[in-house]
């Protein structure tokens, strides 16, 4: 085994060691170098426009360095408690895909950690204003971490979503989301309303102005939710409506962007709103910024940057005195909504630190609540 393989292992399980799922202190990782334009040599690059495949897609992309699969929502309790969740999936690859194996190759590699997988978890508790959220790691492999169709199949040990088995069809709705933790559990079955949204052009979404700076990315934007969320010893039917993104890329970020504000809308009215506003060195919103509009049907009218205003009205602190803002205005064309998290402190305190919650939507003028949605904030040091 040469060296370089080693040092990855030993990194891997240090990873590992620290970042269990009880653990509440973790080693921060580097979001740019994960995200950034750096070390793509032997990757896949998102340039052209593609042709999507379902449910193929739903599956790894191995040659790409990276990729999630992304699931929130708003639910409420059958005695009216409202709780927000996510459930994401990462992949990272540690070096490009290699020429197939032979068996005593294959023997001598048995060590090597090619990828590197992590999932976490949040439960929001909206009626106590509490916020639960853990991380899992693994490398791939078949009982560890992986994504695959024919069965539908994603998973981090025992963290999962697969295609119910009464089903025919191994990929169809519905999906089932289980996650088990000590602090709080989901048993979550998710149906699709409204067809998958290519996102940007055609599925090709562009991040920063290089060539290949981008993700293919597409949305689901709206499944209708039922099951039950579990917090403590208190168990809670519910019923409500998830959204799940699916991104994969190589790289996206380039030097002077340094994070994204991100929201995912869901409008009692059955119409959604996605927009990503990705942030300059001096926190305005770069010329990258995208989104869509999508109508009860699934027909998307793209966003640009230039049509959309966001104002921060109010800001929530971090321990480590990191701004979040958490009370928002945001503009678009001739409507105008209030953005206001349901629980201020729903910071991901793991080791890819972040803000991701659950919001409420209100009409800025009468202040009736119009729907649910989530947001998610990133702040990257720059390079």
């Amino acid at each position: 085994m040469t060296g370089r393989p080693v040092r990855l292992l030993l990194i891997f399980i240090l990873l590992l060691q620290a970042c269990d799922d009880q653990s509440t202190q973790a080693p921060t990782l580097d979001l740019m170098n994960i995200l950034g334009g750096e070390a793509t040599q032997g990757f896949e690059r998102a340039i052209d426009i593609r042709q999507f495949q379902f449910p193929k897609d739903h599956a790894s992309h191995q040659g790409f360095r990276n990729e999630w699969w992304y699931f929130t929502g708003n639910l409420v309790s059958e005695d009216g408690k409202h709780f927000g969740y996510q459930v994401t999936f990462f992949r990272t690859s540690l070096s490009p895909p290699k020429e197939p194996l032979g068996k005593a190759q294959n023997q001598e590699s048995s060590w090597v950690v090619q990828d590197i997988w992590m999932a976490h978890a949040a439960l929001t508790d909206i009626h106590d204003q509490q916020h639960h959220a853990l991380q899992r790691f693994s490398r791939a492999g078949p009982a560890l971490a992986g994504a695959t169709v024919d069965p539908l199949n994603i998973w981090l040990d025992d963290w999962q979503v697969i295609s119910k088995p009464s089903f025919n069809k191994s990929n169809e709705f519905p999906w089932q989301v289980t996650i088990n933790t000590d602090d709080f559990s989901l048993e979550l079955d998710l149906t699709a309303v409204k067809p998958p949204v290519l996102q940007g052009d055609r599925g090709l979404s562009q991040k920063s102005a290089p060539i290949g700076n981008a993700s293919y990315y597409y949305s689901y934007s709206r499944l209708l939710t039922t099951g039950k969320v579990r917090i403590g010893n208190n168990d809670y039917p519910v019923t409500g409506t998830s959204w799940f993104d699916r991104e994969w890329s190589t790289s996206a970020l380039d030097k002077g962007q340094t994070g994204w504000d991100w929201f995912s809308l869901q409008f009692d009215t059955g119409e959604d709103l996605m927009y990503y506003q990705l942030r300059d060195l001096q926190g305005n919103a770069d010329g990258n910024s995208q989104g869509s509009w999508i109508d009860e049907k699934g027909g998307k009218t793209p966003i640009n940057e230039q049509d959309m205003q966001l104002n921060v009205l109010k800001e929530w602190r971090n321990d480590d005195g990191q701004v979040y803002p958490v009370h928002w205005q945001m503009d678009y064309g001739d409507q105008s909504w209030i953005i206001q998290a349901a629980v201020e402190d729903q910071f991901m305190d793991l080791a890819v630190p972040y803000w991701e919650g659950s919001v409420k939507i209100y009409d800025t003028t009468s202040m009736n609540l119009l729907g649910r949605g989530y947001l998610e904030m990133t702040r990257i040091k720059p390079i």
